[in-house]
């Protein structure tokens, strides 16, 4: 093991990636533990010594790795960046002009980057505002004001920093992506969460082995490792459909009748589908934190929304357990049939002179892959809800707040696999052994 990790730095240019991808988390880090200008640095120490795992706001700060509770230039993360992302993969199957876009090649995806980087900056705009408002009023930190001095030219100047903070990461995320190693993006999330575990796994310590309960830390690093171990499985595991091309003379020269395989993955969503349902599952409690009113009936559904849809302080609800379950099932669905279209498969299929052995080309070739395609999405929707519930199952049965939820731990293990991949690629054209080989 450890000579294929000297392999990796025996390869200069691959070298010269490692190297500058770890720079720029360096800076990414650097720039989560920088306060925005105008705020009060003596509330921000006094939140954090009171801050707890869990919840609404316990989700929102392991994505952004500890920087928003800091109330860093980099609050915001790259979170206003996925939404936008996810927004215009939305709208590039609603609108034809951007699914013409997408078909163009590069350049047609180098406006919809455009494009995204655009309501990257939009989003961030609201999101900052927002937060600027909700930890002046104490919503989000327990009655403490982080902005005493709330006045109009001391919010624009809080927004703006923030707003150019997620610009600067979402800049950062592009540099990895072109001169590092892997999807700078998803490195940038990686980084974010695996941060903040060192902080959940103390909590979790302090609720349970200080507690006298030791054999539940036990069983909660049990089932950390047990998840790992089970994503890794079937991120690897693809149903494999025959595809026989015909042959065909063109000259003297007999052309075709080679015999590929389209592989479907069981998880062919990746992580899409628990991102988009916990996003569903934070917006009730982002609209009622924002009511700027003191009424009693604003309270109670406050207290009952956070209680059970939010995370609450106690503990995640069988609610919000039931309705997740239910929405990363749906996601799955609706996300699968936006990525993979039998008809359009089919069709290319068909043009390309192969066919399915037993199975008429067209429109039965395109019955038999949605047939085969929803079976497998079944089983791999039911691992993704399993997976992101089984933390809140824990918490839930044993009153004990886990802040890394199951999709935390499926972005951490995806993201490490699809670079290690990477490098391996790297390190096989160069004739060395792989790291996952």
């Amino acid at each position: 093991m450890l000579s294929i990790y000297r392999n990796m730095f025996k390869v200069p240019d691959l070298r010269t990636k490692i190297f500058f991808t770890l720079a720029m988390f360096g800076v990414y880090r650097l720039g989560a533990t920088i306060p925005v200008p105008g705020i009060d640095l003596e509330a921000v120490r006094l939140f954090q010594d009171q801050q707890q795992a869990g919840g609404i706001y316990g989700l929102l700060n392991l994505f952004s790795g500890g920087a928003l509770e800091s109330f860093s230039v980099f609050a915001l993360g790259i979170i206003p960046y996925i939404t936008a992302s996810i927004i215009m993969q939305l709208l590039t199957v609603v609108i034809p002009r951007l699914q013409a876009l997408q078909e163009e090649g590069e350049s047609g995806r180098k406006v919809i980057t455009q494009w995204t980087r655009y309501l990257t900056v939009i989003l961030a705009l609201i999101q900052s505002t927002g937060f600027t408002y909700l930890f002046h009023t104490g919503r989000f930190t327990g009655g403490i004001d982080l902005i005493p001095n709330y006045t109009p030219g001391r919010v624009i100047l809080i927004v703006l920093t923030m707003t150019a903070g997620t610009a600067m990461v979402m800049w950062l995320g592009e540099l990895i992506t072109q001169r590092g190693v892997g999807n700078g993006m998803s490195l940038i999330i990686f980084v974010s969460i695996l941060s903040q575990f060192p902080f959940v796994f103390s909590q979790i310590w302090g609720q349970t082995w200080g507690a006298d309960l030791p054999i539940r830390f036990v069983v909660i690093i049990a089932i950390f490792l047990l998840m790992i171990v089970a994503i890794i499985y079937v991120d690897q595991a693809q149903r494999r459909i025959p595809i026989q091309f015909a042959k065909r003379v063109r000259g003297r020269r007999v052309m075709g009748g080679q015999s590929t395989y389209i592989p479907l993955k069981v998880n062919t969503a990746g992580v899409i589908p628990v991102i988009f349902a916990t996003s569903v599952m934070l917006i009730p409690s982002l609209i009622i934190t924002a009511i700027p009113s003191d009424a009693a009936w604003v309270q109670s559904i406050y207290r009952w929304i956070d209680q059970n849809l939010g995370g609450g302080t106690g503990g995640v609800s069988w609610w919000y357990i039931a309705i997740l379950f239910a929405l990363i099932i749906f996601f799955t669905y609706f996300y699968t049939a936006i990525q993979f279209d039998p008809e359009k498969q089919a069709e290319m299929i068909q043009r390309q002179g192969g066919f399915v052995p037993g199975v008429r080309p067209g429109r039965q070739t395109a019955k038999h892959l949605g047939f085969i395609l929803n079976r497998i999405t079944l089983p791999g929707s039911i691992f993704l809800a399993v997976i992101a519930i089984l933390p809140a199952i824990a918490g839930a049965v044993w009153g004990v707040n886990i802040a890394f939820s199951g999709v935390s731990i499926l972005i951490v293990v995806g993201v490490a696999l699809e670079t290690m991949k990477q490098i391996e690629s790297q390190l096989t054209m160069r004739n060395y052994e792989g790291i996952l080989t």
